[in-house]
């Protein structure tokens, strides 16, 4: 079973991981967020990303002026750096480009591995473990067709309504 806490698996991975790999390690982005225990997520990491996907980096934040300020001291010079703040999620992303990569980085205070998008991405590779590459190739053809990816495997495993529902369906499934 592969640890997503430590991005030395991708170097082992498909070409656009080893990519992510090295954008990540030669701009030292990981080493950078240390204090805010990163995690990389989403669905590079599980091997379903498309052309467009994002390098996205989760975080635990305990105060977010200093997060804001520390990251534009890091990141602020970088091409279309941009802060979006979600009181829904009381959280902070912030975007940029850095080489070939869009790069996300969501802060919130919460601790990484309770985080749903850490805990969403572990499901999501225990469901493309047990169903096969054929269900992960399934995947990806919904995502080049616009779904997002919860919704690409509530279509698959036939879950009907909303997108919360949908989520809770796959812990169910998924064992959690």
């Amino acid at each position: 079973m592969i640890t997503f806490l430590n991005i030395s698996y991708l170097q082992l991975g498909n070409e656009r991981q080893k990519k992510a790999y090295q954008v990540l390690t030669d701009n030292e982005i990981i080493e950078k967020l240390a204090p805010y225990h990163p995690i990389f997520v989403g669905t590079i990491p599980i091997n379903i990303d498309i052309e467009n996907s994002d390098l996205d980096i989760i975080c635990e934040i305990s105060d977010k002026n200093e997060f804001i300020d520390k990251l534009n001291a890091l990141f602020g010079s970088e091409k279309d750096f941009t802060i979006h703040q979600s009181p829904k999620f009381d959280a902070i992303r912030f975007s940029f480009l850095m080489g070939e990569f869009e790069i996300e980085i969501f802060g919130q205070n919460i601790p990484t591995t309770q985080q749903n998008a850490y805990r969403h991405m572990l499901i999501e590779h225990k469901l493309l473990s047990a169903k096969g590459e054929k269900f992960r190739q399934d995947i990806i053809d919904l995502k080049n067709q616009g779904y997002k990816t919860e919704p690409a495997f509530a279509e698959l495993l036939g879950f009907e309504g909303k997108s919360t529902r949908r989520i809770i369906e796959i812990r169910v499934l998924a064992g959690r």
